[in-house]
């Protein structure tokens, strides 16, 4: 009956494939039948999607897939080798397994003696392709809590973090032998992890001849199948609080070895299998048997940048965005839109999330091109929020808080690999974070031992480890965002910036950017964020902001299309940055600040910001334009620490603004201002065009200076 069974669903699995046609009418099982035979593919995935639209097939036989898919495998596999096509392209034959299958064919041992089941040459050895199975593409995947015992032998798609993978190894599937007395060829197939060889010749010539003929294992003849083991761990919104996350072995075969990594978030759809313990584990353990999940595919949540494919109505999407002459502000505004205000500080945050391209001396000396970005703050004005949006966004991040991290967990943890007994080396969150994202919140609760475990990360990108007789470095080019409160919990206007933060200078200098919010009393802006608040928490979206903001799949898309560009620094540029700099180290020294740590890591910083907005114009080279946006950005967080001396320095904005443009005019010794310079001055210093009007007309009125009608330009009366 059971045969009647197999023969019944052969024949149905045979008629699914050869009338399968995709949405073009095309045989799509077929064409993808020659392409295997052709050796372009080596992998023929079934969808049950298709099974499911397929016409002729009941659901009955839909069911019996999806809960006995290991044996459907192979009706499937049995159903493809009867209807192989011969290849229609000539392909090189230098595989070993090629040339012995032409050699059995033609001695005729492909059926030496068909009496002995293990001298009969299994389908497996012949086959050059493997068959998966995948689950159905719509349906929220299961959490791995959900996997229960009732799923065993079943198709099962679950979601996770990858958090450990061993090397690819070959695993035995079938162990060809010779007998050294009859010269038959012995077939032995390998189903389980462990396999007992074969000793003594099991032919019938070598029974009835009473010689127990000595068998020699063939490796060359033998087939390996390419074997990874991965683990799989809950998502950190799956787990219920106070529990930890569970974890599942996964087995990837053949194809689909190499494509995952540690740190990357996937849905796996796979056949959940127990996996009994062999020898005297086996007696330890009693009734106790380990799970694994199979896997049959992999999809990617979130692609990485470089393997990102633009859709084609993705790339016109991003050709119209490129051309919007606003877009730096739009895609700003998108980051975290239900969160008021911080337009420079999103600003800064997109610019972490473009960063600018890795660069290599020619001595092998490396300058890294990630930001790194510190935001400092009093409680309640959305830090940790905003960190939180811009893991979302990025195709690969890890948040982790400064308490819960020891610096092994964010470096490297030495552990026993279950695989191969070997020590071997597992990454923490900045490794898992290679080329990422970091985010770090509560970053002034971390013990100082551990913090220092970041120092070298955010300079040099690698982390050295010697351990347990290991002396290696890993890779963690990752950019470093991180949240911290002051070191009283609030910013204390009293105290001095440096004793506010709290940080040691040599982590201090490493960042492009420290951002301090404060949380000010103003009746103004706190009635427009509340009413902002309150429209949030009603309608559960932000209020308009005159566009509609984008996607972050849309923010991923661009982004990924903006990091494909590699721009250039051109020659006139150098001596106005070398110029902005300098006068940035002496504005520094005549205001004996000790909290500004102005080193030639904010030099690179401002090329690195530059080549950033090139990037996010889809630019080659570097404008002007871009490097005072650098400039004006490094100057509002370096405001947004001493912006209390300012106001209480009793300048206000109208005579802050005369100060800058008679500095300009006596530093260049001449009575003319032009407007654009004017602008450019005042707004790296924060301050806006309209303030620069009003100041415009108020000395004006005074007999200052006089003003161009048409080009707004200064002229100054008195030298």
């Amino acid at each position: 009956m059971k045969n009647l069974d197999f023969n019944a669903d052969k024949a149905l699995a045979k008629d699914f494939i050869t009338n399968f046609a995709d949405a073009l009418g095309e045989p799509k099982y077929l064409k993808l039948l020659q392409d295997v035979s052709n050796r372009k593919l080596r992998a023929v995935q079934i969808e049950l999607d298709d099974i499911f639209n397929f016409k002729d097939l009941d659901e009955e036989f839909l069911q019996r897939v999806t809960e006995n898919t290991r044996r459907y495998i192979s009706i499937f596999a049995e159903a493809i080798d009867e209807l192989m096509p011969e290849p229609t392209e000539v392909f090189p034959v230098d595989e070993d397994r090629d040339i012995l299958m032409t050699q059995r064919v033609d001695d005729g041992t492909d059926g030496a003696d068909n009496t002995d089941p293990l001298q009969k040459m299994p389908s497996e050895i012949k086959r050059f392709f493997e068959v998966y199975i995948k689950a159905f593409s719509k349906g929220t995947p299961l959490t791995i809590r959900q996997v229960k015992a009732s799923s065993i032998g079943q198709l099962v798609k679950i979601s996770g973090i990858i958090t450990r993978c061993s090397d690819v190894k070959p695993l035995m599937q079938v162990a060809v032998y010779t007998c050294e007395d009859c010269g038959f060829e012995i077939y032995q197939e390998v189903t389980a992890r462990v396999f007992m060889p074969l000793f003594e010749c099991p032919s019938s010539r070598c029974k009835i001849n009473k010689a127990k003929g000595n068998l020699i294992l063939q490796l060359r003849a033998s087939k390996f199948l390419k074997f990874q083991e991965a683990r799989i761990q809950e998502l950190a919104e799956h787990v219920p609080k106070g529990h930890i996350p569970r974890s599942l072995t996964v087995h990837l075969r053949g194809e689909l070895t190499r494509k995952v990594a540690p740190g990357d978030v996937v849905e796996l759809s796979g056949i959940f299998l127990p996996i009994p313990y062999t020898g005297f584990r086996a007696m330890r353990a009693g009734l106790v048997a380990d799970t694994y999940l199979e896997a049959m595919s992999i999809t990617h949540f979130k692609k990485k940048y470089e393997e990102y494919e633009l859709k084609d109505d993705e790339q016109e999407k991003i050709e119209r965005l490129a051309e919007d002459g606003d877009i730096y502000n739009k895609l700003a505004r998108s980051l975290a839109p239900e969160i008021f205000g911080h337009e420079d500080v999103k600003k800064a945050l997109l610019l972490l999330l473009v960063g600018a391209p890795h660069r290599k001396l020619s001595d092998g000396m490396k300058i890294r091109g990630d930001l790194h970005i510190c935001l400092m703050g009093d409680p309640g004005v959305a830090k940790s929020q905003l960190l939180k949006h811009i893991i979302n966004v990025a195709p690969r991040g890890v948040y982790t808080t400064g308490r819960g991290s020891s610096g092994v967990g964010l470096t490297a943890a030495v552990q026993k690999d279950p695989v191969t007994n070997e020590m071997v080396l597992e990454g923490g969150a900045l490794v898992l974070a290679d080329m990422g994202i970091c985010a770090i919140d509560e970053f002034d609760k971390m013990e100082e031992s551990d913090r220092t475990a970041i120092h070298e990360v955010m300079e040099q990108q690698t982390v050295s480890i010697a351990k347990a007789g290991i002396t290696t470095s890993l890779n963690a080019r990752t950019a470093v965002l991180a949240a911290a409160n002051p070191a009283w919990g609030r910013y204390d206007l009293r105290r001095t910036p440096a004793e506010n933060i709290n940080l040691p200078p040599a982590l201090l200098s490493r960042f492009d950017f420290l951002w301090l919010i404060l949380d000010r009393a103003d009746m103004d802006s706190d009635l427009e964020m509340a009413r902002h608040v309150v429209h949030v928490h009603q309608n559960l979206e932000s209020p308009s902001l005159g566009f509609t903001p984008l996607e972050p799949s849309v923010l991923r898309a661009y982004i990924s299309a903006a990091r494909r560009i590699v721009p250039s620094v051109p020659r006139k540029l150098e001596e106005y940055i070398a110029t902005a700099y300098a006068s940035i180290r002496q504005d520094e020294a005549k205001s004996n600040a000790p909290h500004s740590y102005t080193t030639v890591r904010t030099l690179l910083s401002i090329l690195r910001i530059s080549i950033a907005l090139a990037r996010l114009r889809f630019s080659e080279t570097v404008a002007q334009s871009d490097v005072d946006e650098a400039l004006r950005l490094m100057q509002m967080s370096k405001f947004s620490l001493y912006s209390d001396d300012r106001q209480r320095s009793g300048l206000d904005a109208i005579s802050d603004i005369y100060s800058i443009l008679r500095d300009e005019a006596a530093r260049t010794n001449s009575m003319d201002v032009s407007y654009a310079h004017a602008l450019n001055w005042i707004s790296r210093k924060g301050y806006s065009e309209a303030q620069l009007k009003e100041c415009l007309e108020e000395y004006a009125a005074l007999n200052v200076w006089q003003i161009h009608p048409n080009t707004f330009d200064i002229h100054f009366i008195d030298a």
